[in-house]
């Protein structure tokens, strides 16, 4: 079945930097667009950043555009999220999530995607 297991979130310091990273299985990888969305604490699940298939075009949420880069490697099933200046209302648990099969165009909304990890906590001190 298909897996998506997130690693890379800890606690850091505002200003800081993480990447996160998101390894799949049980798909070929290459064929789905994928996204990478949080959770605050009593807050709904928001769109972070978005890639389609070759990595070409992304997307990404108003709040972290410039600070936020997402990445993809076919080659290892994973898709990255570079964070860097961190503030403390970034802190969230971080969800990757992928679209349906074949489907080349970035997501930005949670019900265009259907597989989702656990997520990892992120949590900024300030």
């Amino acid at each position: 079945q298909v897996q998506l297991v997130e690693s890379g979130g800890e606690l850091v310091q505002a200003g800081g930097s993480l990447r996160l990273s998101c390894t799949a299985s049980g798909l070929t990888f290459s064929n789905y667009a994928m996204g990478w969305f949080r959770q605050a604490p009593g807050k709904g699940r928001d769109f972070v950043a978005g890639i389609n298939l070759s990595g070409q075009n992304t997307a990404y949420a108003d709040s972290v555009k410039g600070r936020f880069t997402i990445s993809r490697d076919n080659a290892k099933n994973t898709v990255y999220l570079q964070m860097n200046s961190l503030k403390a209302e970034d802190t969230a648990v971080y969800s990757c999530a992928a679209r349906s099969r074949y489907i080349d165009e970035v997501g930005t909304r949670r019900e265009q995607y259907v597989y989702w990890g656990q997520g990892t906590q992120v949590t900024v001190a300030s």
